[in-house]
């Protein structure tokens, strides 16, 4: 079985956890999110874990990877230091939403390069 076989469902629900990201940022999943509380800190991080141990062994793991890492990192250190000064919530979630925005790029650069074998 090729990698992009293996690999193509997580990519379908790497973008459905995305799409549920995104949603419960607009006014029609505030509802949900209240439910199911803030747990923002905590689900994004998930995905750039799986992403990078999947990178890794795969060979993946280039320049462009690393530097979006670090730019990833940056972002969830600027969302865990409105958190626990200020709390924002409008600078909070501009934080958020840069950090999930490099996440995903990095995802379809990954997928891309998996699936188009380049």
């Amino acid at each position: 079985m090729s990698a992009q076989m293996v690999l193509l469902p997580v990519f379908v629900l790497v973008g459905l956890g995305f799409f549920l990201l995104l949603w419960t940022t607009s006014p029609r999943g505030q509802a949900m999110k209240a439910r199911i509380g803030d747990g923002d800190q905590f689900d994004i991080p998930v995905l750039f874990y799986i992403l990078i141990a999947f990178a890794l062994p795969l060979r993946h793991a280039d320049l462009f990877i690393v530097l979006m890492s670090w730019v990833f990192v940056v972002t969830r250190f600027v969302h865990a230091g409105i958190l626990v000064t200020a709390s924002n919530p409008g600078q909070r979630g501009s934080a958020w939403f840069a950090g999930a925005l490099v996440l995903l790029a990095m995802w379809v650069y990954f997928a891309l390069r998996i699936l188009l074998l380049i």
